[in-house]
């Protein structure tokens, strides 16, 4: 055994993946006869879900901080500045080495490969897991396709310590998605009839997740790589079938964020944090107690007893400050807490004045307070039914059918007592109008969950070219990212981006 560790650790300047050291622990525990019992694949499947949570904040960056949201206001120094302005090189590339999503999807591999010839008390509950695996690989290569377009494809085990066999070219774009849709073709194989949710709690993906992933999969499939209608229409079909299994729009706003209420119904697929496992990532959204406490929120109240302990590394832009800045719209507060330098006499600031303002703190995540310290342990979702709704517009839309009906359950629920259809409701209209209404529900509603960026991109590049004052027509190379000259180095059959040559 020693002997394998080390001729596989030599191996490393030859792969791709970030560290093999990592990536032959499943093929450890294979020949030490891991996987043998259900009790082993169980611990197995559980660890599948740590390497996500491992990853939650690459697949954040990945999916929003190229977009529009942020690059506003701090009050500590900025991060990852460059990919707000995608201010981006060979010499710059960020995530190196695929930001590690090989290293989870040779786990899934190694799952997949092994949990067949395991016997179980239940064999649906094995069935459950079969398909669990299968979303979640199809989940990482979606990631990497939206991410770098043409990647490597790999779907054995790490059972070869050949350094040649080790390398991998990129493959198409179009083969990557072959896979996608055959995984989660598997994955729906695999659930058959049971749309339940594993130990009846969102934190394992389920037939739901794999719909809405479909849904999602297959738009930015017949948008972007020729599929058209008969994509748009496996979109709509997929995305259709959700509601039925358990999924559905929470009330308020104010039912879906905050620890007490994870779970809900709303959630269809979420990471989850606890205190003393894991904390997410969106202290890095909030500030410390120095700045925030001196400040007022934007009813004019004192933020003197607000208990934080973070950083604010990121500050909304002042399109989504404009944009939210309507008090009728539960989304406001639900999103951000803005703060201002005084109470302005009481009467606070019911709309932006852009001299008195201080910064913001991101309100979604805030987790809760336990004693004198604040504890970031808020479940984070991947999938949740608005998402498949705003989906479902945007398939109808490309069908040429009616959006309308979605996107006003989306407003209607924003808006609550304060809706009044004639000047909320969303009337159909031109493509190009929907989408942009689409677009800009989408902005609205998933600020800070990783989906701007892949919204607009799924939309057309035209949309991004509008929306995204750091690129322009002629910038179409920088959509996809570069990939590192180590990676190269260490696999020698990697080729570079297009345009980054």
């Amino acid at each position: 055994m020693k002997k394998y560790i080390y001729i596989l650790l030599a191996a490393v300047s030859l792969t791709a993946c970030e560290s093999e050291l990592e990536l032959t622990s499943p093929s450890e525990l294979t020949a030490a006869g891991f996987w043998d019992t259900e009790e082993g694949v169980r611990t197995a499947h559980t660890g599948l879900y740590a390497n996500l949570r491992s990853s939650a904040d690459e697949f954040w960056l990945l999916g929003e901080m190229r977009s529009d949201i942020w690059g506003g206001r701090t009050y500590e120094s900025a991060s990852n500045t460059s990919l707000i302005e995608s201010n981006i090189t060979v010499a710059t590339a960020p995530f190196g080495g695929w930001a590690g999503l090989y290293t989870r999807i040779h786990r899934i591999n190694d799952f997949l490969a092994n949990i067949p010839n395991v016997t179980f008390v239940n064999e649906d509950e094995k069935d459950h897991l079969i398909g669990q695996a299968y979303g979640l690989r199809a989940l990482y290569y979606y990631t990497l396709l939206k991410t770098w377009g043409d990647v490597p494809i790999s779907l054995e085990p790490l059972t070869d310590v050949d350094p040649a066999a080790l390398s991998k070219p990129r493959s198409p774009q179009s083969e990557v998605m072959s896979l996608i849709k055959s995984d989660i073709q598997a994955s729906l194989s695999a659930f058959g009839s049971d749309g339940s949710f594993f130990n009846n709690s969102r934190v394992y993906w389920s037939k739901a997740a794999t719909l809405a992933l479909k849904g999602d999969v297959y738009i930015w499939s017949g948008n972007l790589l020729g599929g058209g209608n008969a994509d748009f229409t496996e979109a709509k079909n997929a995305l259709q079938q959700v509601e039925a299994l358990g999924a559905s729009l929470t009330s308020d706003i104010s039912e879906l964020w905050g620890v007490p209420n994870e779970n809900n119904s709303e959630f269809i697929f979420a990471i989850q944090y606890k205190q003393d496992e894991a904390s997410n990532f969106y202290n890095s959204l909030t500030g410390r107690s120095t700045e925030i406490n001196p400040q007022f929120n934007d009813n004019g109240e004192s933020m003197s007893d607000f208990v934080i302990a973070g950083a604010n590394r990121y500050g909304q832009s002042e399109k989504t400050i404009l944009l939210l800045d309507d008090n009728d719209d539960s989304r406001k507060d639900a999103t951000f807490i803005r703060l201002y330098i005084d109470d302005n006499g009481g009467l606070g600031y019911p709309t932006y004045n852009e001299p008195k303002y201080f910064g913001s703190v991101f309100n979604k995540f805030l987790g809760q307070v336990n004693g004198s310290e604040r504890i970031f342990e808020n479940d984070v979702p991947v999938y949740r039914y608005a998402d498949v709704l705003l989906l479902l517009a945007e398939a109808k839309n490309h069908l040429g059918e009616n959006p309308a009906g979605e996107i006003n359950q989306i407003r209607e629920r924003a808006f609550g007592d304060n809706y009044n259809p004639l000047t909320h409701a969303y009337i159909n209209g031109s493509k190009e109008d929907n989408a942009n209404a689409i677009l800009n529900e989408r902005y609205k509603e998933f600020i800070g969950e990783g989906k701007r960026w892949w919204d607009l991109r799924r939309a057309g590049n035209s949309y991004v070219f509008d929306n995204i004052e750091f690129l322009s027509p002629g910038d179409e190379f920088k959509l996809i990212l570069p990939i590192t000259t180590d990676m190269i180095g260490r696999n020698p059959l990697l080729e570079q981006s297009p345009g980054y040559n």
